[in-house]
């Protein structure tokens, strides 16, 4: 018999809370799981999920347009976002029905409140209490908004699923993948959008290539403003005068803040334990997402290591495996596929030019950048982008870079390649599928230049 209530008590059913408390139950573990919100995490609420969908959503104008050189005629191009929304609303339920009974039927207790550390293997949850022999920290991120005079008046990814009405003008703050994916989303939905970024380019902490075709690409759809910032907000009836640090007022209906997230550990109570964080609040853990209370773990955003639902899905497997099991293989940040949905979309594997070379390695480098077979009938000034690099030494392919349409889909068959150790004349012996924006990746052959020289 336990002298806990519970093996493993876990605080927060996203991703990676509901995966480790369905293999720790799997394993015979007693497990419960407290969440305050909303089952499925921000990926299925307010993240990937309903991103996507209203990505689709955006697509489908550039589609629409694409097609009159193809032959058909469409007059219409109305849109109504209150259909997106309540069919949004619709599967966004279905998704957290699903998260609900994957707990229900691997038998883990499941509360519907909010939970706190009393102590090491104390938790208080309403006004009851229990202990466990291990807990689980999977509360996830929030959205950041910087403090400045109207700040309140802006809105977060978060409220923007909530809008019942579609704006007729917004400002996206933001220069990350958040920001760039919403601005190109609602720039096609009618919106008059403009991107104001304080960097000199978009997507910070990508390939070079892909931040300058990307930055390029966003100016064609939306007005795009760089090296500035917010200075102040003032409301003015039902709109929003915007005050720039250059001087530039911009007039907008919405404010979107999408400057980053920020790990949700606030009044978790973990002052009751010796759990540490670090100085932007993620909690500190070690290989085996142990924290500095040697009962108490923690996976996914809220660790700030790679803010990815299948990592943290990974993660949380692992750890479950690890305290109530036999482990599955160490979960591998290395060549990590990620996908940003914007328009053309971009997706990325491996190192980058840039890291590459910080990394003190040799490389080759190959780029293609043209426009695609359709565009050359549709007349859509839009181009993609195929990258790769290579370390000369071994010849494997340790970097590789799309932008293009479903560059997501494209890459999650070249990760696979990747992780196998594929060499870049490995690459080149297979045959491509013609005509096709992939065999782009078989068929570069000539180096470029890499940045350094």
């Amino acid at each position: 018999m336990s002298d806990f209530d519970f093996d493993l008590f876990v605080i927060g059913a996203g991703s990676g809370g509901v995966r480790a408390s369905r293999i720790a139950a799997s394993l015979g573990a007693q497990v419960a799981v407290a969440e305050e919100r909303y089952f499925g995490g921000t990926c299925v609420n307010v993240g990937c999920v309903p991103k996507k969908l209203y990505s689709y959503a955006a697509h489908y104008r550039d589609d629409l347009e694409d097609s009159r050189r193809f032959g058909w005629s469409s007059q219409d191009l109305g849109f109504d976002w209150g259909t997106l929304k309540a069919n949004k609303d619709k599967e966004i339920n279905r998704l957290n029905g699903i998260y609900k009974s994957i707990l229900d039927n691997n038998g883990v207790t499941v509360f519907e409140d909010r939970a706190r550390m009393l102590g090491p293997n104390l938790v208080q949850v309403g006004d009851a209490q229990f202990s466990a022999r291990y807990v689980l920290l999977a509360v996830g991120g929030w959205p950041y908004i910087p403090e400045y005079t109207g700040s309140e008046h802006a809105i977060t990814s978060n409220e923007v699923f909530e809008m019942e009405q579609l704006p007729s003008s917004m400002v996206v703050v933001g220069g990350g993948y958040i920001a760039v994916e919403f601005a190109s989303i609602f720039s096609r939905l009618g919106v008059d959008t403009t991107l104001l970024y304080r960097g000199e380019r978009l997507l910070r902490g990508f390939d070079a290539d892909v931040r300058d075709l990307i930055s390029s690409e966003m100016g064609d759809h939306a007005r795009l403003i760089l090296s500035d910032d917010v200075e102040h907000v003032v409301k003015e009836n039902n709109s929003l005068r915007i005050h720039l640090k250059s001087g530039l007022e911009i007039e907008a209906e919405t404010l979107l803040s999408a400057t980053g997230r920020v790990p949700l550990t606030q009044d978790l109570g973990l002052e009751n334990t010796a759990v540490k964080l670090d100085e932007r609040g993620a909690v500190c853990v070690n290989e085996e997402f142990q924290t500095a209370e040697p009962s108490i773990y923690a996976v996914g955003d809220v660790i700030d290591r790679v803010a990815l639902t299948p990592v943290a899905l990974a993660e949380g497997q692992w750890l479950a495996g690890k305290l109530f099991g036999s482990p599955a293989r160490d979960v591998s940040y290395h060549n990590i596929a990620t996908a940003v949905f914007c328009h053309p979309n971009v997706a990325t594997c491996g190192y980058s030019e840039e890291k590459a070379l910080e990394a003190g390695l040799e490389i080759d480098v190959y780029v293609a950048r043209f426009k695609q077979l359709k565009h050359r009938l549709s007349g859509r000034e839009e181009y993609s982008l195929f990258k790769l690099i290579v370390e000369q030494s071994s010849d494997r392919v340790i970097g590789a870079h799309i932008v293009a349409p479903d560059a997501g889909e494209l890459m999650q068959g070249i990760a696979v390649a990747m992780t196998a150790g594929a060499t870049k004349a490995q690459f080149d012996a297979t045959i491509g599928i013609h005509p096709t924006l992939a065999e782009e990746f078989v068929t570069m052959r000539e180096k470029r230049v890499s940045r350094e020289t």
